[in-house]
C-alpha cells in the first residue's frame, strides 16, 4: 500500500493527493500533526533517504529555530527537531514501499507509479 505522509493544509500536499486520486492511485495518507510521527518511522526516512533531503530549509519552522540550531545540525539534532517539529520535515514523502519520494512531482509519481 502507498502512504502519503504531510499535512493535510500544505499545498503540495494537497496538489500529490489531488493527482494521486486522479490516476486512481490506491493510497493511505498519513497527516503528521493528526497521526503523529515515531522515532522508528523518522529513522526509517532518514536511512532510506539523506537527512539533508528531508529537512525542509525554506519552512517557517526552520526560520523560527535559532542561529545556534541552524548552523551546528548534523543528523542527530536534525532528527530530534523534526520529531518535535514535524513541519520541518519537507513535504509531501511518499512511501511506495520501494521507494521513499520527497515532494511531489507529476513526472517523479508517473514514473513509480503508473
Amino acid at each position: 500500500m502507498v502512504t502519503l505522509y504531510g499535512i493535510k493544509a500544505c499545498d503540495t500536499v494537497k496538489k500529490a493527493r489531488r493527482w494521486l486520486d486522479q490516476n486512481s492511485v490506491a493510497y493511505q495518507f498519513h497527516d503528521f500533526r493528526i497521526d503523529g510521527l515515531t522515532s522508528e518511522q523518522l529513522q526509517d526516512f532518514a536511512e532510506r533517504v539523506d537527512w539533508n533531503t528531508l529537512l525542509n530549509r525554506s519552512s517557517t519552522s526552520w526560520r523560527q529555530l535559532s542561529d545556534e540550531q541552524r548552523t551546528h545540525i548534523n543528523l542527530e539534532t536534525a532528527l530530534s527537531l523534526m520529531l518535535i517539529t514535524p513541519t520541518l520535515i519537507k513535504r509531501p514523502l511518499l512511501d511506495t514501499g520501494n521507494k521513499l519520494i520527497v515532494g511531489f512531482k507529476e513526472a517523479s509519481y508517473s514514473a513509480e507509479l503508473l
